[in-house]
C-alpha cells in the first residue's frame, strides 16, 4: 500500500486553537508499522488540551497532534516482521510503559510506570504525538488485530471502553452489587455498559437528560438527576464509580456510597487540592481507589465488542469528517447534546 510523505492531521498549536493541517509522516523504525487511520474518538483530554492547554497535570508546551482513541488498517508492516500483516484492521493500545529506574510500582501494573507515554499526550517534553491523522507510524506492539465482523466504527470505542473496563475491575467483583456511576458522559456510559455486562445493579447520575437516557438505553436500572442531592445520597450503593472528573461529582460519590463501601476515581480531576469530604470517608471506612487508563484489558474489550456481550454502540452520537474537526470538537464539548464523537479519516 502506498504511503504518503505528508498527511492531514488534527493539531493543537496552542491553547484555544485547533487546526487541520499537513504534517510530515516520520520514517518508521524497524519495529514500527504504518497504520491508515479509519476512525478516531474525541476524548475529554483532547478537549482539555484545546480549550485549556492542559489535561490534568499534563501542560501543553508545544504544538501537539491529538488523538489516542484510534483504529485503522495496517498499510505497511514493521520491517522486523513483528505485528500484524499489511491489510489487517487493528485497534491501538496507545500506552508505552517507561521505568525511571528509581520509582517503585507494581510490576503487573505497567500503566503506573512513572515515565510512561501515551499517544496525544503533553505529559513529557517533547510531547508524544497522537494519531488523529490519515496515517500514523506506531510501534507494532500497540496494534491489536480486530476479529472478523467487528467494524472499525464500533471498534473505535475500544480505548475508552478499556478505560471503563479497568475502572470496573478496580472495584472488584460487582456481580449482584449495587453500583452508582457518577457522570454519564462517554466514559460513564461505557462504564454502565461494562457494569451491566458484569451483572451489577446500576444507577447512573448526571446533570443532563441526554446522558441519562443513554444510560437507560445501555441497561442502567435507575437514573437520577445529579441536582437532586437527596436522591443521590439515598441510593447508598456498595460501589460508586466517579467518571465526571469534577469535585462535586467526587463529593457526591463519597457521600452516597454505603458505609464500608468503595469509591473508584476514574474521572481526571484538575490538578491541585480538591474540596472532598474526606472526613466522611474516614468515619464510614470507605475505600478510595484510583483508576488510571488500563493494561491488557483491551484484549477482553475487543472480544466483548466482537461477540456483542458489550453492547455499547449507542454511545456513538456523532461522526464527522476529519476536515470538520473544529465542529466535531465543539459538538463533543457539549455534554447535553453529544456522547462519543468520532472523526472519520
Amino acid at each position: 500500500m502506498d504511503v504518503p510523505d505528508r498527511v492531514r492531521a488534527v493539531r493543537v498549536p496552542r491553547a484555544g486553537e485547533l487546526e487541520v493541517t499537513s504534517v510530515e509522516l516520520p520514517a518508521p523504525r524497524p519495529d514500527e508499522a504504518v497504520v491508515r487511520i479509519g476512525y478516531g474518538g474525541v476524548c475529554g483530554s483532547d478537549l482539555h488540551y484545546w480549550t485549556h492547554g492542559n489535561s490534568g497535570t499534563s501542560i501543553l508546551r508545544e504544538p501537539l497532534v491529538l488523538g489516542h482513541e484510534v483504529v485503522g488498517t495496517v498499510a505497511r508492516t514493521a520491517a522486523d516482521g513483528s505485528g500484524p500483516a499489511e491489510g489487517t484492521e487493528v485497534a491501538v493500545h496507545p500506552a508505552t510503559p517507561v521505568d525511571d529506574g528509581v520509582t517503585r510500582y507494581p510490576a503487573d501494573r505497567p500503566n503506573l510506570a512513572p515515565l510512561g507515554t501515551y499517544l496525544g499526550s503533553a505529559a513529557h517534553l517533547p510531547h508524544t504525538a497522537g494519531a488523529f491523522a490519515d496515517y500514523a507510524v506506531l510501534p507494532s506492539r500497540m496494534l491489536r488485530p480486530l476479529p472478523a465482523g467487528l467494524s472499525l466504527r464500533l471498534a473505535a470505542l475500544t480505548e475508552p471502553a478499556s478505560v471503563a473496563w479497568h475502572g470496573v475491575a478496580r472495584a472488584g467483583d460487582v456481580r449482584g452489587r449495587s453500583v452508582l456511576v457518577v457522570g454519564a458522559g462517554p466514559i460513564g456510559a461505557l462504564t454502565v455498559g461494562v457494569l451491566v455486562r458484569a451483572g451489577a445493579e446500576v444507577t447512573a447520575v448526571d446533570l443532563h437528560e441526554r446522558p441519562l437516557a443513554l444510560a437507560t438505553a445501555l441497561g442502567a436500572h435507575r437514573v437520577v438527576d445529579a441536582r437532586d442531592a437527596d436522591a443521590v445520597r439515598a441510593v447508598q450503593p456498595d460501589v460508586a464509580i466517579e467518571t465526571s472528573g469534577s469535585a462535586p461529582g467526587l463529593a457526591s460519590a463519597v457521600e452516597s456510597v454505603t458505609r464500608g463501601g468503595i469509591v473508584v476515581l476514574v474521572g481526571m480531576l484538575p490538578p491541585g487540592p480538591q474540596p472532598v469530604p474526606v472526613a466522611v470517608a474516614t468515619v464510614r471506612e470507605l475505600e478510595l481507589r484510583g483508576s488510571f487508563r488500563f493494561n491488557d484489558e483491551i484484549d477482553e474489550v475487543i472480544t466483548a465488542l466482537a461477540d456483542g456481550s458489550l453492547a455499547v454502540e449507542p454511545v456513538i452520537s456523532h461522526e464527522f469528517d476529519a476536515d470538520d474537526a473544529v465542529e466535531a470538537f465543539r459538538t463533543a464539548g457539549d455534554p447535553a447534546a453529544s456522547s462519543k464523537v468520532l472523526l472519520r479519516f
